[in-house]
């Protein structure tokens, strides 16, 4: 990456707020929580140099995506000449093949456990269809879900692969967190595997973004706050249309930003998630593109009122 560009990853639970990426983010790499940190981060950084925002999401913290976008918005002029944000990180997409790259090295009679932290219970969902998709396209017979900080915990999630009979479980991390393996029930042995990206993964996907980013940014004038803002949109229960809503999603909404040719197709459809590759193996750094092209969904502008959380009620900068 450039070292003229300073670089962020922003990082909210699937990071334990950057806790996991010690170790894991090269030194050109700042680690800052959404919010205030991003704010000040931005604010301080030397006048004129270029800045790519990261948020460190792997699907399942879209409010991550839209949160790092209003603090970005709400800096002054001078501070946001120059600042770019990113693609998230990764989606559940990637998630999905990264782990079953992971799974395809260990042995089909060990019991898979999928963990990652605990999130809101959308978030929860998403993990479970994960683990679905890995089990359904791979050799593993159980392919379970534990949620740290949450129900079902590790310990449960290997009492439960025990209970289905497995006399092996292999913790996988679907996150960023690297999970600590629990206590094995007798007769049962318990494996941790180890991060899910190894520092030349992690290193090559933020480059990855980072240059995407630029490159929107230099050539199309894009910053990228647009797109991240509409990052959250459908997630959770309020965006379900009932019979005969008067709702409509595609290309000649009114809303749509359009995106052009150079956007691509990254977002994931309005009305669902995008599917997993059925078969191959996905690269540890980056998971064959989908066969399925999503479903484009209008990127809508909040209303003008909406600001960061930390900023709410201000009218100064920190």
């Amino acid at each position: 990456m450039d070292a003229r560009v300073r670089v962020l990853a922003v990082c909210g639970h699937e990071a334990d707020q950057g806790v996991a990426l010690r170790g894991l983010a090269g030194p050109g790499t700042r680690v800052v929580t959404s919010g205030r940190a991003l704010y000040r981060a931005l604010s301080a950084r030397p006048a004129g140099q270029p800045a790519v925002v990261v948020p460190m999401t792997l699907g399942r913290e879209p409010g991550l995506v839209a949160e790092t976008a209003r603090t970005v918005r709400a800096l002054p002029a001078g501070p946001r000449g120059g600042v770019a944000v990113a693609e998230a990180f990764g989606t559940a997409t990637h998630l999905t093949g990264w782990l079953r790259t992971a799974a395809h090295t260990r042995p089909d009679d060990t019991a898979l456990l999928l963990a990652a932290p605990a999130g809101d219970p959308f978030e929860d969902a998403e993990l479970y269809r994960v683990a679905h998709l890995v089990r359904r396209h791979g050799h593993h017979r159980l392919v379970e879900v534990a949620l740290i900080g949450g129900e079902p915990g590790l310990a449960e999630g290997v009492r439960r692969c025990a209970a289905l009979g497995a006399r092996t479980v292999t913790v996988l991390a679907a996150s960023l967190v690297e999970p600590v393996p629990p206590p094995a029930p007798p007769g049962v042995r318990v494996l941790g595997a180890g991060p899910l990206l190894g520092p030349a993964a992690i290193d090559a996907v933020l480059g990855a973004r980072v240059a995407t980013a630029l490159h929107l940014l230099r050539e199309h004038g894009d910053d990228g706050v647009r797109r991240a803002l509409a990052a959250a949109e459908g997630h959770g229960l309020g965006h379900a249309h009932g019979p005969g809503a008067d709702h409509h999603h595609g290309p000649e909404d009114p809303h749509d930003s359009g995106g052009g040719p150079h956007h691509g197709s990254s977002h994931a459809p309005a009305h669902g998630h995008p599917h997993a590759p059925a078969h191959g193996h996905e690269p540890v750094g980056q998971p064959a593109p989908e066969r399925r092209a999503p479903t484009p969904y209008p990127h809508r502008e909040p209303s003008p009122e909406a600001r960061p959380a930390f900023l709410a009620g201000t009218r100064s900068s920190p």
